[in-house]
Parts: C-alpha cells; structure tokens; sequence
C-alpha cells in the first residue's frame, strides 16, 4: 500500500493565516514535540445549546467555523453559564467578522468572546512538521510519502534527507497508528537474490510482517526478500488471466504473490524461487492459505527450472483437487450438510420409500442441493474434478531487472517430452499435434528508460528477441505489452506477454 503525502490539515482564512502552521525551527535533527506549541487567538460566539445545529448550519456561517484536527470547534461554558455552548470560529478578532455573519450573531446568539486554542505536535499533520524542520531544496519535495508493507513503512529517501532520516522516520511512525516499524531502503542490493538492504530508522527492529493481498494472507521476513506492494493491481491482473484448472509455472515466484493466489483460485502451479528465505515463506504461505494440494515448490536457478519443468510437470502430473472455498462457499456447504444430515435423521427415524426418497432428492436439486445418495458419509459433496492439465499454460518471470535474460533458456524445453512415449503417442514424434494455442504464454517482466510506447516497445521486443534467439514482433502469436507502473524518472516497468514459438520449444538440443 502507497500513502501519500499528507495535504493540509486547514484551510487559510484571513487573520488566522500566520497560525495555520506550526512553528518553524530548520535543521531539527532530533525530533522535540515540544517545540511544536502555538496558540491560536480565535472569537467563539455563545449560543443556547438548543440552537447550536441551526446557527452552525445558518449559510452565512458556511466555511467560518474552526476546523482544525483534534479541535473541537463547539465546547461547553467554562464559566458556568448553563445550556450556552461556544462555537469557535475561523477569525482572530471581532472587526474580521463579515457583516452578514453578525447580523446572524446579533439575532441569534448571547455574543462573542475572543479565546487562544492551543495547538501542539498532534495537531499537524506528517507534512507540516517535516515542512517545519526539514531545508528547502530546490526540488521542494518533503519526504512524507512511503510504502506500508504489513506493519513496516518503506522509504526511498535520497541523499540530501539522509542526516533527517531519525526525526522522519519518527514523524512517519507517530502519525500512522498501524506502523510499528519505519526502515529507509539502502543502495545496496543482493546480487543473487536481488532483494534490497535497509536499515531501521524508526520503531522496531522487527522485519517478520503479515499482510493481506487477493484474498490471501502472506507472511516474510521483508528484509531478506523482495515484495512490492504497489504491484497488487498487477497481481491480479495476472492472476484474472488463470482459468481455473490451469497449470502455472512461476520462474521467480519470491513468496508466492502470484503462485498463491492463483492456486487458491483453482490453478495448479509450480512454484520456483533460487533464495532460500522466500522458498521458506512460500512453503509457509502454501500452509496458511490451505493450497497444499494445488502448489508445489522448487528451489533452483531460474534457468535450469525453464529447462526442465515441462518434462517434471508431465511425469509427475498434479493429483485433482479442488480449490478452498471461500467464505460464501463455506456457508452454502454448511448448509447443504444441515439438509442433508436433517434428511439422513428423517429417515432414519422413519424409512422412507423409494417413491418419497425419488421426491425429496428432486426437490434439493432444484433448491441447489446434492441429492441424499451423491453425499457420503459426512454429508459432503462428492464432485467429479477434471483431470488436471500435464501441459504449462503460462510461465511468469517476475524478475524486472534481469528477466528478460533468461529467455534463452526456452530454447528446447519442451524437446525432452519428445522422448516419452506417452508424450508423442499423444502428440506425434516431433510433437506436431499439440496446437499452437495449447503451447504456452510467456509473461516476462522488465524495466525500459524510453518513455514513449512505440520506442519502449522497440527495446524490450530487441532485448527479448536477442536472448530467446528468435525474433518476436507485434505480430508474435498473443503478442501484448502491458505498462505496469512508472518505477523512477525515466525508468519504467512493463510486462511483456508472447505465446511461446514452437520453433523455441521443440528446438533440437
């Protein structure tokens, strides 16, 4: 989840305009939410309390009452006036009052008085305290947006923030309460498992995070693996792709953002990540959201797993199983076994004939329920599955950075089913029969610094062809490419989808 900058929390009326923001001390480095005090000079005017909903709600007071967060613009008499309540407003003194608003107070109320609000470091919000403290630069931008990963807030804070990056980090924590932990990204990366260094700058040191996305539950440790949570539209976009029954293989499946929700959604995958740490929590997420049965886990190096996966997933074809039923499908089941627990308890109390049983099954399945005799003992269902598929459907490469280099590694990976039996009995000895449509869609991710379509579309379709060795253009069979999201200036991230080429598959090892 992206937040934002925060915009401002009042609006500038007139006198009040120089109270509106806290005072400045530049250069803070150490938070001090004591320095942050002011008060504010407004004129209240007293009203009974049986008047107040129609004098606020009067339109010629519309904008002029005190909005201020953690402010409350109507309060009780402190001077024991009973049934008067005061209703603060957006004005520093009486003469600043507009004419048809005292013609109002004149008529309506037991009149004004003038009173200091006092406001403190709860009262401004992320960006007005970093405003406050932090130097003007010439790109003006204060760093007050961040990326919430589970209880961990995510920044990118350049250079010139980095001697703020404590008071930031402590600002970002007080003002979001579902914060525990504030971590700033480091330059560093893993050269091997391509996740990013960080370091705590705010909260706990604590990098083991929960996090809910489509519809499932993901639990890592967010230091030792990569996830970004600006790519959940793109998950699921994916993800909608899968038909159920479908096979999937997930070359850099990470923690299972895709393998996961796809299985739980009736896709069979196989699940393949080189980092041990994300191997560990995909297998741990597997669990959790109760997809044992429709995902299975490999650790091995990108290519190999493109080289040899068609061949593992048709030896050694997935067992059919149905997805976990959602919370709807959960309670239409429950109540499918009270009927038919209620039906099996009739009978036997009192047998029923053929004739009646022939009469009451009729009657479930037109109410939507499974027949007494398809049921088995624990009043469950017994449905038929389809057989699932021994051929992939899909490949994903969700590695932006290097992806696209691992293409070569499809050259020949179908070849070895040409040595099953089963395989070119099915198919033919040189696999002519598997349709072309019934080969599989390549979805590889990557990054591009040309910012025009047609010139982007030009580099990632070069880079591609050069490393797959064959030459894809717009006309390539289910050719498509998707802008995913602008990651810097000048640096975007697409996803290139093709069906894969039967010269590339069957290629002559």
């Amino acid at each position: 989840m992206s937040v934002p900058s925060s915009s401002s929390s009042s609006q500038l009326h007139g006198a009040l305009a120089e109270y509106m923001r806290p005072p400045q001390h530049i250069g803070m480095q150490t938070l001090d939410r004591q320095a942050f005090q002011r008060d504010v000079p407004v004129v209240s005017v007293a009203v009974e309390a049986s008047k107040v909903g129609k004098v606020r709600s009067n339109p010629a007071l519309r904008g002029l009452v005190l909005e201020l967060p953690k402010v409350k613009p109507i309060v009780e008499s402190q001077s024991g006036e009973e049934g008067i309540k005061w209703i603060r407003l957006h004005v520093s003194k009486e003469e600043d009052i507009p004419s048809e608003v005292k013609q109002v107070i004149e008529s309506e109320t037991s009149g004004t008085r003038r009173e200091n609000v006092h406001l403190g470091y709860d009262n401004w919000n992320t960006s007005e305290i970093l405003s406050a403290v932090l130097p003007t630069t010439k790109s003006d931008d204060i760093p007050s947006s961040f990326t919430s990963t589970g209880h961990i807030a995510h920044m990118n804070l350049r250079e010139e923030w980095l001697p703020y990056r404590y008071l930031i980090g402590q600002v970002i924590l007080d003002k979001n309460p579902g914060l525990r932990t504030v971590v700033n990204k480091l330059d560093t990366i893993h050269a091997q498992y391509r996740y990013f260094d960080m370091e705590v700058i705010a909260g706990d040191k604590d990098y083991i995070t929960t996090l809910n996305e489509s519809n499932c539950t993901f639990t890592f440790n967010f230091s030792l693996v990569y996830w970004n949570s600006r790519l959940h539209h793109e998950h699921e976009r994916l993800i909608d792709l899968f038909k159920p029954n479908s096979l999937v293989a997930d070359v850099m499946a990470g923690v299972g953002p895709f393998a996961v929700p796809a299985a739980k959604r009736g896709s069979y995958v196989l699940g393949n990540d080189l980092n041990p740490e994300s191997v560990k929590w995909m297998r741990e997420n597997r669990v959790k959201n109760h997809v044992e049965n429709n995902l299975r886990i490999f650790e091995q190096d990108g290519n190999e797993f493109i080289q040899t996966i068609a061949l593992e997933a048709w030896l050694n074809p997935f067992q059919a199983s149905a997805p976990p039923p959602s919370k709807r499908q959960q309670r239409e089941q429950r109540k499918k076994r009270e009927a038919a627990l209620e039906l099996k308890k009739a009978q036997e109390e009192k047998p029923i004939s053929t004739a009646i049983l022939n009469t009451v099954n009729a009657v479930t399945d037109t109410l939507g329920l499974t027949s007494i005799s398809s049921r088995d003992d624990k009043g469950n269902e017994e449905e038929k599955l389809p057989e699932p598929p021994r051929i992939i459907q899909h490949f994903i490469m969700n590695l932006p950075d290097s992806a696209l280099t691992f293409l070569h590694s499809y050259n020949g990976c179908f070849t070895p089913l040409l040595r099953e039996q089963e395989f070119t009995e099915k198919y033919g000895k040189n696999g002519e029969g598997l349709k072309d449509g019934e080969l599989p869609m390549v979805h590889v991710y990557c990054f591009t610094k040309e910012m025009e379509l047609d010139k982007a579309q030009e580099d990632v379709l070069k880079r591609a062809s050069d490393d797959l060795s064959y030459p894809l253009t717009t006309s390539t069979k289910d050719y498509h490419l998707h802008h995913v999201r602008s990651v810097a200036p000048n640096k975007d991230m697409y996803c290139l989808s093709f069906r894969l080429p039967r010269e590339v598959a069957f290629k002559a090892l």
